[in-house]
C-alpha cells in the first residue's frame, strides 16, 4: 500500500474538476509537476504516449482471446467446468495478488521500469501458454501473463498522473480506449485468424505475444529516458515515489463502497469475458459469431470510456450513471435468459454498455480524494479489495453451469450481483472525499 505525506501540497480543484474534466488533477504552484515532465522533449512525450497506448492494448487480450476458444482448450487439456471456472477467475485473483505489489516495486525501481517488466511478463506468458501440455502448465503461463497485466492495471494511472499531470482526463480516456480496443480485437479476431491461417487454439492464443513484443520495444527507451530525467527527487505527491499519508482508508465508507462497487463490476466483466461466448455457443450461435458478439460487447467501451469520465466529472453525484449502467446489465441478463440466440446482438450491446462501469469507477476514484497521493492510495485499496471480491464470481458461474446443465442459475446469480452493484454504487457516487473521513 502506498503512503504519502499528510501535508502534500498537490491539490485537485474540485470546481475545475466539474467545469473542465480535461484538467482534473492539475497541480498547484506549490506542488510542482514531476521534473520528468518539465525535462521531457516533445519526442520523448510522444514516445511515452505510444508506450501507454501499446501497454493498454496488452491489458486484456490474454483474457478475451481465450473466451471464444475455451471449449477447444477444455477438450485439449481435459478441463472440467470447475477448472474452467477457476481459469476465468484467475484474472481477478492475479490482479488482487500481484497488483498489490506494484506500488512497492514502483517506489524501488520507478513506475516505468515496472511497467516494462509487466509487459515482459505478459509477452512471456502469452508465448508460453500455447506450449502447455496440461492444465497446470497452462494455468501457470496464464498467471505469468496476468501478473504482468496486474502491475499495468495499477501503474498506468500513476504513469499518466506523473508525466501528464495537467492532462489526466484525455490521457485516461486514451488509455481506456486503447484497453477497450485490445479487448475487442482479441475477442473478434482470434477465431477468424485461426481459421484463415489453418491453425488451432494454440496459434490463436500465442499470436497475441507479438503485441506484447511491440509494447516492450516502446517501453525500453521510455525507461532509459525516465532514468535520465529523474536523477533528482520528484516533487511531493509525484506518484509512486511519494512517501506516507495519514489517511485511514479502511475507516472510510467511501473507500469501502468504491472497493465493493469495483468488485461487483469486475465480477460482471470477467464473467462476460469468460463465459458470454459459451452462452451464445450453447444457444446454437457459431463460434466465430460468438467471438464477434463478445467483441461488440467489449467494443462498446471504446467510445463510452472516453465520454463517461467527462460526464461523470461534471456531476455532483454519479448515481444516475450507476443506475443507467446497472439497468442495461439487468436487461442483458434477462435477454440471455429468455432468448439468447434470437436477440444476441441486442444483449451484447446492453452488456457492453453495462461493462462501462469500469471507466466510471476509475473516474469516481479520482474524484473521491483531493490529492494525487490520496488518489493513488484510494486506487490501490479499491482495486485490491475489488479484485478479491471478484475472484469467486466466474468460478461460481462455471460450477453452477456444470451442476445445473444450463445458464439460468448463473444468470440469476449475476442479476442479484448487478442489483447489489447498483445499491453500493449509489453510495460510492456521493460527493465525498476520503481525506474527510467520508
Amino acid at each position: 500500500m502506498m503512503h504519502v505525506m499528510a501535508d502534500d501540497p498537490v491539490t485537485i480543484d474540485r470546481r475545475a474538476e466539474r467545469g473542465d474534466p480535461d484538467r482534473v488533477g492539475t497541480r498547484t504552484a506549490a506542488g510542482a509537476s514531476p521534473r520528468a515532465v518539465a525535462d521531457a522533449s516533445p519526442w520523448a512525450r510522444r514516445l511515452l504516449v505510444a508506450g501507454i497506448v501499446l501497454a493498454a492494448l496488452n491489458l486484456r487480450p490474454a483474457i478475451t482471446a481465450l473466451g471464444p476458444l475455451l471449449e477447444e482448450v477444455r477438450e485439449a487439456l481435459a478441463m472440467n467446468g470447475t477448472v474452467a471456472g477457476l481459469l476465468t477467475s484467475a484474472p481477478a485473483l492475479c490482479f488482487a495478488v500481484f497488483g498489490g505489489a506494484a506500488p512497492r516495486l514502483a517506489r524501488r525501481w520507478g513506475p516505468a521500469a515496472v511497467v516494462l517488466a509487466g509487459m515482459a511478463a505478459v509477452t512471456a506468458g502469452l508465448a508460453l501458454r500455447p506450449l502447455a501440455g496440461g492444465t497446470a502448465w497452462f494455468l501457470a503461463a496464464s498467471a505469468l501473463a496476468l501478473a504482468g497485466i496486474a502491475v499495468g492495471n495499477v501503474l498506468m494511472p500513476v504513469v499518466v498522473k506523473r508525466w501528464f499531470p495537467d492532462r489526466i482526463g484525455p490521457m485516461t480516456g486514451l488509455y481506456s480506449m486503447a484497453l477497450s480496443v485490445g479487448t475487442a480485437a482479441a475477442a473478434a479476431l482470434t477465431v477468424p485468424a485461426v481459421q484463415a491461417l489453418g491453425g488451432g487454439w494454440r496459434l490463436g492464443l500465442g499470436m497475441w505475444a507479438l503485441l506484447g513484443a511491440l509494447a516492450l520495444a516502446a517501453w525500453v527507451p521510455v525507461v532509459r529516458g525516465a532514468r535520465t530525467r529523474t536523477a533528482a527527487p520528484a516533487g511531493p505527491g509525484a506518484g509512486a515515489d511519494a512517501p506516507g499519508t495519514g489517511i485511514r482508508i479502511t475507516r472510510s465508507v467511501t473507500a469501502w463502497s468504491l472497493g465493493v462497487f469495483f468488485g461487483f463490476q469486475a465480477t460482471a466483466a470477467y464473467v462476460v469475458m469468460g463465459w458470454l461466448p459459451q452462452i451464445f455457443r450453447d444457444a446454437g450461435v457459431p463460434a466465430s459469431t460468438a467471438g464477434l458478439l463478445l467483441a461488440v460487447t467489449m467494443g462498446m467501451s471504446i467510445p463510452l470510456s472516453y465520454v463517461l469520465p467527462r460526464i461523470a466529472a461534471r456531476l455532483g453525484h454519479q448515481g444516475p450513471l450507476v443506475a443507467v449502467l446497472a439497468c442495461c446489465g439487468l436487461g442483458g441478463y434477462a435477454g440471455l435468459w429468455f432468448a439468447p440466440a434470437q436477440g444476441a446482438w441486442a444483449w451484447a450491446l446492453l452488456l457492453g454498455v453495462s461493462n462501462c462501469a469500469f471507466p466510471l469507477v476509475l473516474t469516481m476514484i479520482g474524484m473521491r480524494a483531493r490529492t494525487g497521493a490520496g488518489v493513488a492510495k484510494l486506487s490501490a485499496f479499491a482495486q485490491g479489495t475489488g479484485y478479491l471480491i471478484a475472484v469467486p464470481g466466474p468460478l461460481l458461474v462455471g460450477a453452477l453451469h456444470q451442476h445445473t446443465g444450463g445458464w439460468h442459475a448463473p444468470l440469476a446469480l449475476m442479476a442479484v450481483l448487478m442489483t447489489a452493484q447498483l445499491a453500493v454504487g449509489l453510495v460510492a457516487g456521493r460527493d465525498r472525499c476520503v481525506e474527510d473521513g467520508g
